[in-house]
């Protein structure tokens, strides 16, 4: 029979909560202590030294004494024989001139010329145009250059330029100018102002006279001469810069074939050039002088002027006809040219006459050092010395067998000049060499035409610029030997001045 019975609670704990609790476990550690130590370190050293030479009188008596011992026997009584011997012959190579002017060269042989640059305008190459002049600036670092032609002898509307080079500038281009002006025919006479390396003056082959300035690329023009009765009616073939009374100003000299030699003051304000003093040269008022033909009333063909360095009144020209004349700007004497309306009245200028040549003057230039010479060249091919003070060429040096366009005496060396042919030669020539040939030969490889114009570098003496028929103008190096002054070049150039012509 079934009955109700209590029974005693039994327990069964969970080993699943117990498995699933962190085992979690304490350690601990720790590093070897660190030892540390401080030390400290310092040295100190010095040295003194002292050196002192013997007396100079104690170091001669210790070498006299010992080489007392190593003088040769016989020696001294040799030196007494010949003294008396050698003294006479130091006193006669004293008194002798057989080394006088001898300098000795230490320096190992070089060339005489070099050509550093070729500048060319391509405008001008491509259309044949020819180098007429060139003039290097007032700081001797720019060249400037004419375009223009030498054998269009017809009335000429061809453009033309005027191109600059900074020879210094290290973006310098040979076949690319500075500067290029464009003008509306062709230049004929070109010179750089003797301040203002940036100003410029120019005679064109249509008579007018035009100022430059290369700073001013808008409009370069800064004045020039209008069309009227006082300007020139032909090609001018000179310009030049004239110091006038007033201090630090310049004036514009100019010549032309027509016989006229103008006289012209800057206006920069109005743009324009004024004319302050005007010359004619007519036949019948030249001075006459053996050899020179009387001739009708007509006009003196100019072809070439140049000023003198010494006498501020005096200026040189030469002419179509051979004519080699002396001018004062003071003269007082009216020109019997006819007037035809001009402002001023001219005046017959010439004074002196040389003998007269057997062609056209093209070229004179006035000694750097010495007031009485100058050179003149022309279609005789001769370089032509004279002095101031006789009519006769002191004497004459064969240039060349053709044409001498120009000659220019070197701005450094008393006796150098050269001269520019028409067969494309640049000769040197040294007068105090005894031979009358030329020192140096400069020639442009190529065939590169004739040598219209040259012009040293009055700043940079070793610098020649040469301009040729081809549009090319060669800058050349000159030698110590053709730049530096010798000791007795001036005497040996006054010597020559005081020679009576034979």
């Amino acid at each position: 029979m079934l009955a109700d019975e209590v029974l005693e609670a039994v327990s069964v704990e969970s080993r699943w909560r117990s498995s699933q609790r962190p085992t979690q476990e304490t350690k601990a550690s720790q590093t070897a202590a660190v030892h540390t130590a401080e030390a400290e370190l310092q040295a100190r050293s010095t040295t003194a030294t002292g050196s002192q030479t013997e007396p100079q009188n104690q170091i001669s008596e210790q070498c006299l004494l010992n080489h007392e011992d190593l003088d040769p026997e016989g020696l001294k009584n040799f030196l007494q024989q010949v003294e008396d011997t050698v003294i006479r012959q130091l006193v006669r190579n004293s008194r002798s001139h057989a080394f006088d002017g001898f300098q000795v060269n230490w320096k190992d042989p070089s060339n005489l010329v070099s050509c550093h640059h070729s500048l060319q305008h391509p405008g001008g190459v491509e259309r044949d145009l020819h180098v007429t002049k060139v003039s290097w600036s007032c700081t001797g670092a720019v060249l400037a250059c004419a375009y223009g032609r030498m054998d269009d002898g017809d009335w000429s509307t061809e453009p033309s330029h005027v191109c600059t080079w900074n020879l210094f500038s290290r973006k310098l281009k040979p076949k690319q100018a500075d500067v290029v002006i464009d003008v509306p025919t062709a230049v004929t006479a070109l010179c750089c102002h003797p301040r203002q390396a940036s100003v410029i003056a120019g005679g064109l082959y249509s008579g007018r006279v035009v100022v430059w300035d290369t700073s001013q690329t808008d409009d370069p023009v800064l004045a020039q001469t209008g069309i009227s009765a006082d300007s020139h009616r032909e090609p001018v073939c000179e310009v030049v810069w004239v110091p006038l009374q007033k201090k630090a100003a310049f004036g514009v000299l100019s010549a032309c074939s027509g016989g006229k030699v103008l006289l012209w003051v800057l206006d920069a304000a109005q743009h324009v050039l004024v004319l302050n003093a005007a010359y004619a040269l007519e036949s019948q008022q030249i001075p006459q002088c053996r050899g020179l033909k009387a001739r009708g009333c007509s006009s003196v063909g100019i072809t070439s002027l140049a000023l003198s360095p010494w006498d501020p009144d005096t200026f040189l020209v030469g002419s179509e006809g051979g004519l080699l004349l002396r001018c004062s700007f003071s003269s007082k004497i009216p020109s019997t040219a006819p007037s035809d309306g001009h402002s001023l009245t001219h005046r017959a200028p010439a004074v002196f006459s040389f003998r007269p040549g057997s062609g056209p003057v093209h070229s004179i230039h006035s000694s750097p050092f010495h007031w009485n010479l100058f050179v003149s060249a022309g279609t005789d091919g001769l370089a032509h010395l004279h002095s101031l003070l006789q009519s006769e060429p002191l004497f004459s040096l064969k240039v060349s067998d053709s044409y001498v366009f120009q000659v220019q005496w070197s701005p450094s060396r008393p006796l150098v000049f050269a001269a520019a042919t028409s067969q494309g030669e640049v000769q040197v020539f040294d007068l105090g060499h005894r031979s009358l040939r030329p020192v140096a030969t400069l020639e442009q490889g190529g065939g590169g035409g004739a040598a219209t114009c040259l012009a040293f570098n009055a700043h940079n003496p070793q610098l020649l610029a040469v301009g040729r028929t081809d549009g090319t103008v060669g800058v050349w190096h000159l030698s110590t030997e053709l730049t530096e002054q010798s000791p007795q070049e001036i005497s040996q150039l006054e010597q020559i001045a005081n020679q009576v012509a034979g």
